[in-house]
């Protein structure tokens, strides 16, 4: 991918001082080069020679203690290669390299995030370290933490993280946008609450037109965005082997009952050839966009798009869900115009950015999860005064795109100050109670800890966020995961004691161990390996393959080589079964968590086993789920003879399951390269930026 900018800006000139400011800088400029070029060029030499040795002699006087400060802060990556905190066979928390500490940084970070807004280059990831090999014994006891640890563990997280301060290049970058960028609209990020409510306020009046962007209509401001400011235009080359074909083909026979029978509806009832609108937005479209893209169906994708151009109306009045809206159609749109560099996308983005604002003017800031998109009000759940946890922390890595694309920080600094308040509130070893009181901004007391449902994408989209945003070592977004996965070491994990699976419980009223996990969970195995090929410690890895064997056994222990929603394990020896499904828990959604581990072990590692784990369970999916019109949800994973369709396609299967198995069987593991690119909880792919 380019590594040309790919956000856009716009200036909107306020009065004519800062007109003259620009000029002034502009012959001030050429004055000093004019008589620079004047000098003969010995002299020019010369003074060159003796400001190079007036440096160096002020390098040289240094104090050797500051100098080696001064190295560190400039560094200031303390998870990257050797400086990464590892950790031994029990989990025990210790430092390599001069005892380098990863800690906990209570600090903001805001303004080191939003500051350096205007420069929003794409840059490759850093190569990650090689990291050693484990013994045997290390993946054999990397759980269980002894309780005696957990003080040295919270101490170690308690203490501050090395910031890396702005470089004068980064800086002098940040005031030449300032002064000579002609389409820069809105260039500060607010830390003010207060300014924030004010803005979304005026945003509300007309939500045609760009926040804080004096009056500038959506269209005039896509009007002015030229074609250097678009995003590189992404190629892909269709399927490649015949396990891609299958996908593909699997798509297309989706797509087709879809067309036939549901078209511009959320989601196909493929055996009663009917729909079920839940939003009325067209999920199983706007979530496929970039499925279609990636696979290179060319006719379909550009069919998807008219619709969306022409159909796509956000002036729905009905309750829409935060959460939901944000990583599909949100999330789908901005993905689709990263890859096509197709403005409506944008243009839809932007439209649906700004309905989506009512919900954060909760007096807390944390945003109420329901918003009715043409009424712009927003409130509580109809059956809770509560909001899901994960639902409210997971909207930040598309609000802050929508940001970087407009140069309008109001969608990112309502979003990001989701995460200072959470930041703040008392965890459980990190761990959080699944829900939260927008009106309040406080955790539920007594609430159920869990890392699936209404918690999981808590912990991964902090990890994430600091992807996105260039991986450097003084978020606190980071830290918090850190932590959190030490609470996971310490409080949810455990073996089951015949066949020695390692699962991730859940503490009901946030103290009481249930030995059940959700097969959402099972999106953890693939977002600790991401964490630790950004340098997370060895421990998150090894922890990683042994949930990734167990989700897998989650699969073939089912007659049906398909997984339950919702799978139950043995404490005592005394018990029959290791794994164990509940009637009610039998069903299967076509969900994609699973395939989604698979794909990010295949791409970060190249090993192939994977392919063949994914290609068992989509032949599966071929087997039981595949229908006349489609494919359906299914009631028994139980029963081969009787599995119990349940007559509905989820738009995720299109949008996310079938995309990762399509990626999962590329002959290039890097088709879409995770150095360049992050995927949000909804499998679609934003740019990773430099800040």
């Amino acid at each position: 991918m380019s590594e040309k900018s790919d956000h856009i800006t716009l200036t909107l000139n306020e009065s004519s001082s800062s007109t003259s400011s620009t000029t002034l800088f502009g012959s001030r400029n050429k004055s000093l080069r004019r008589s620079w070029n004047q000098l003969p060029r010995c002299q020019r030499n010369l003074i060159i020679l003796i400001v190079a040795a007036v440096c160096i002699s002020f390098v040289f006087l240094l104090p050797s203690d500051l100098v080696t400060k001064s190295a560190v802060n400039l560094e200031g990556l303390p998870f990257s290669g050797h400086a990464a905190v590892r950790r031994n066979s029990l989990g025990e928390g210790h430092n390599d390299d001069n005892n380098a500490k990863v800690i906990s940084s209570q600090g903001n970070s805001a303004d080191l995030m939003h500051g350096s807004a205007l420069e929003q280059n794409i840059l490759p990831a850093p190569a990650p370290q090689k990291q050693e090999p484990q013994p045997q014994s290390d993946i054999e006891n990397v759980v269980n933490i002894p309780q005696t640890q957990r003080e040295t563990q919270q101490q170690q997280q308690q203490e501050q993280l090395h910031i890396k301060p702005i470089e004068t290049a980064q800086l002098a970058s940040i005031l030449n946008n300032d002064l000579n960028n002609e389409n820069n609209i809105n260039s500060k990020h607010s830390n003010n609450a207060d300014e924030d409510r004010t803005a979304i306020e005026a945003a509300l009046q007309d939500p045609s037109s760009l926040p804080a962007s004096n009056g500038v209509t959506i269209e005039e401001f896509l009007g002015r965005i030229d074609l250097k400011h678009l995003p590189q235009k992404q190629h892909f080359h269709g399927p490649n082997n015949e396990r891609q074909e299958a996908v593909v083909n699997a798509f297309r026979h989706s797509w087709e009952g879809y067309k036939k029978y549901a078209w511009g509806h959320d989601n196909l009832k493929p055996m009663s050839q009917s729909s079920y609108d839940w939003f009325g937005l067209g999920l199983t479209i706007i979530d496929s966009l970039d499925t279609m893209y990636i696979m290179g169906l060319e006719d379909e994708f550009i069919e998807a798009r008219n619709w969306v151009s022409e159909n796509l109306n956000f002036d729905v009045n009905r309750d829409v869900n935060l959460f939901e809206v944000t990583i599909r159609i949100l999330g789908g749109l901005l993905s689709a115009y990263h890859l096509s560099a197709d403005k409506v996308f944008l243009k839809k983005s932007i439209e649906l950015g700004n309905r989506l604002l009512p919900c954060f003017l909760s007096p807390s800031g944390i945003p109420y999860s329901d918003v009715n998109l043409a009424a712009l009000s927003a409130h509580a759940p109809k059956w809770s005064p509560d909001s899901s946890t994960s639902e409210v922390t997971t909207i930040q890595l598309e609000f802050r795109d929508l940001s970087r694309l407009t140069n309008v920080s109001l969608y990112e600094s309502v979003a990001h100050r989701v995460n200072e308040k959470v930041h703040a509130l008392e965890k459980n070893n990190g761990l959080v109670p699944i829900f939260i009181n927008a009106n309040t901004g406080t955790f539920r007391n007594y609430a159920t800890i869990s890392l699936g449902a209404r918690g999981d994408s808590y912990y991964e989209y902090l990890i994430k966020q600091w992807i996105q945003t260039g991986h450097k070592g003084n978020d606190f977004l980071v830290s918090d995961y850190i932590q959190a996965i030490d609470g996971v070491f310490s409080q949810l994990l455990k073996r089951t004691p015949k066949e020695n699976h390692v699962y991730i419980g859940e503490l009901i009223n946030g103290k009481e161990f249930k030995p059940k996990m959700d097969h959402l969970t099972c999106y953890l195995p693939g977002t600790l390996l991401l964490g630790h090929h950004y340098g997370m410690p060895d421990a998150h890895l090894l922890l990683a393959k042994d949930l990734l064997e167990t989700c897998y056994q989650t699969y073939m222990k089912q007659p049906t080589q398909l997984a339950p929603e919702i799978s139950y394990f043995a404490l005592t020896e005394a018990e029959e079964l290791d794994i164990y499904v509940k009637p009610n828990d039998a069903h299967n959604l076509l969900r994609p968590e699973f395939v989604e581990s698979l794909y990010y072990f295949y791409a970060l590692t190249g090993n192939r086993t994977y392919q063949d784990m994914g290609w068992t369970i989509f032949q599966a999916f071929e087997k039981h789920a595949k229908v006349a019109h489609g494919y359906s949800s299914i009631g028994n994973v139980k029963n081969i003879f009787n599995t119990r369709l349940r007559d509905m396609m989820e738009s995720f299967w299109l949008g996310e399951t079938l995309k990762y198995f399509y990626l999962l069987f590329s002959n290039n593991p890097k088709e879409i390269d995770l150095e360049k690119w992050v995927f949000n909880t909804e499998a679609h792919p934003l740019p990773i930026r430099d800040n």
